[in-house]
């Protein structure tokens, strides 16, 4: 009874992070970049080939008929359509419970401007990561993404006893999440793990239920 998780493949947001997005001072407001995040940014040729690469290597680990979860945004549906055409329409489900991290009106700041706007919030921002909340109905990592990931892990636990496998398009903050919960794991050494070696765009996490809990049994990297 697997689940995967799977990082979505890699987007322009991703290939530009330091000369692209993340300008300073940033030239639009917190809800223009969070729209520009979540409808617009798509997928690099490289994310596109990543993306082919699942084609390759999904089938065989996910099934004919597998229950198949994107996030919301663009990039984590772009990926999951290339990744696996073979579904029919309606199979691909939406779930914000897989979204990306809620930055709010930080989304797209570069921590010097982030901490010149919100000096209050620098330091638990620089100290504790996972507990700082994203100012401007934001949210942080330990509740509000943490939790969306235990609704889904939970679900994910449910449906499992009835189906082969479960397939989770995510970004790169709510693996963590994930992480945390099915392998028992405190958040913040999973991101110490994640500064060391952030998880690839394209990789997948295995996971198997056995007696009622997750255990982790793999990761595949793509060679692109």
């Amino acid at each position: 009874m697997p689940l995967l998780i799977i990082r979505h493949a890699e987007s322009v947001e991703n290939a530009t992070k330091y000369h692209g997005f993340y300008q300073d001072p940033r030239p639009y407001g917190g809800a223009a970049a969070h729209w520009i995040s979540h409808d617009l940014i798509g997928l690099t040729p490289r994310g596109f080939r990543q993306a082919r690469w699942l084609a390759d290597l999904l089938p065989a680990l996910a099934g004919d008929e597998p229950h198949v979860y994107t996030s919301t945004y663009r990039r984590a549906i772009d990926t999951a359509l290339i990744a696996l055409p073979y579904l029919p329409d309606g199979r691909h489900q939406q779930t914000a419970l897989l979204d990306e991290q809620h930055y709010g009106d930080a989304t797209y700041m570069t921590k010097r401007e982030l901490f010149a706007t919100y000096p209050d919030q620098a330091e638990l921002r620089r100290q504790r990561k996972h507990l700082w909340t994203a100012p401007g109905a934001g949210e942080s990592l330990a509740e509000g993404v943490r939790r969306r990931a235990a609704a889904f892990a939970a679900q994910a636990q449910s449906e499992l006893r009835s189906t082969n496998t479960v397939v989770a398009f995510t970004h790169q903050t709510t693996t963590v999440a994930l992480r945390s919960l099915l392998e028992g794991r405190p958040l913040p050494e999973v991101l110490a793990e994640e500064r060391q070696a952030k998880l690839p765009n394209a990789a997948i996490l295995h996971y198997s239920l056995r007696d009622g809990r997750f255990a982790r049994t793999g990761m595949v990297i793509p060679p692109i």
